[in-house]
């Protein structure tokens, strides 16, 4: 646990446009354009926000070619998501080989984690579809302090290799090499950098699920039954969308909505290959 509180303790403090953003994602005034205009200072997020909003995923009919076309289609949260993302992900540069994928690879992960969320919330409520855009795209981004610890103390092959071997969960691997999972570290940076409680209460969890508020019960139910949907080893095989089915069954959720929502993004990603 020191480790972990100590890599945390070492991060540098929220730049400027995290700031900017967390004052805007808590403000009453949601223009675009004063988002616009917050994000269109970071080149890398601009590109990261058109790369989200071109691909396969959200299936826009057209190419998105500029940032505010892409927060129109996208929404204001879940723009604010990528961009928050996008600056984290900059911030905990690390090698993700414990894990066996590349920063591209765990984008990819956590855009298809936020796309299916955003598919399924629709058919829900308007406002759950809103409350979880952000928490749904960042809520693994402790996995890149995961991957830095493996790294630092040599157990980066094991790690790898435990979690390719099925035995246990992704999470239970990380608990094991690490002492928490990637979804409580999230929040212990967020709790850091003094985000919102909001945003920390969704995500701290999902991974204990019998201790979360009442208040966050369905919104960590579904964040966990998406990851595990989206597992990040083998996202959407048929063994991790059982998995994903009996973890819904056991939470009181709708199966038929996951359904449909699982098999619309299916067919999104197939138009990608």
């Amino acid at each position: 646990m020191s480790i972990i509180t100590n890599k945390i303790d070492a991060l540098p403090p929220l730049p400027s446009t995290i700031a900017q953003l967390e004052d805007f994602r808590t403000s009453p005034n949601k223009d675009p354009e004063i988002l616009l205009s917050i994000i269109e200072k970071d080149p890398l997020t601009i590109s990261t926000l058109l790369k989200v909003a071109n691909s396969a995923m959200f299936a826009f009919r057209s190419k998105v070619e500029t940032p505010s076309r892409a927060i129109s289609l996208l929404g204001v949260n879940f723009t604010i998501s990528i961009a928050l993302g996008s600056s984290m992900q900059n911030i905990l540069k690390t090698d993700l080989r414990a894990y066996g994928i590349d920063i591209d690879q765990f984008m990819k992960y956590s855009n298809l984690i936020a796309a299916l969320i955003n598919i399924w919330t629709s058919s829900i409520s308007k406002e759950l579809k809103e409350e979880l855009s952000i928490p749904a795209f960042l809520q693994d981004i402790g996995k890149l302090i995961i991957a830095e610890i493996a790294s630092g103390y040599g157990k980066t092959d094991s790690f790898n290799k435990l979690i390719h071997s099925g035995q246990i969960s992704v999470e239970d691997v990380e608990r094991k090499m690490i002492g928490l999972s990637s979804s409580q570290i999230t929040a212990n940076i967020f709790k850091h950098w003094k985000l919102s409680e909001n945003l920390i209460d969704a995500i701290e969890y999902v991974d204990d699920i019998k201790n979360v508020k009442p208040d966050f019960l369905q919104k960590a139910q579904i964040l966990k039954v998406a990851k595990t949907a989206c597992t990040i080893t083998d996202p959407l095989s048929e063994s991790n969308i059982a998995k994903a089915f009996e973890l819904a069954n056991e939470f009181g959720l709708d199966i038929t909505k996951l359904e449909n929502a699982i098999d619309k993004l299916q067919e999104r990603l197939l138009d990608e290959e």
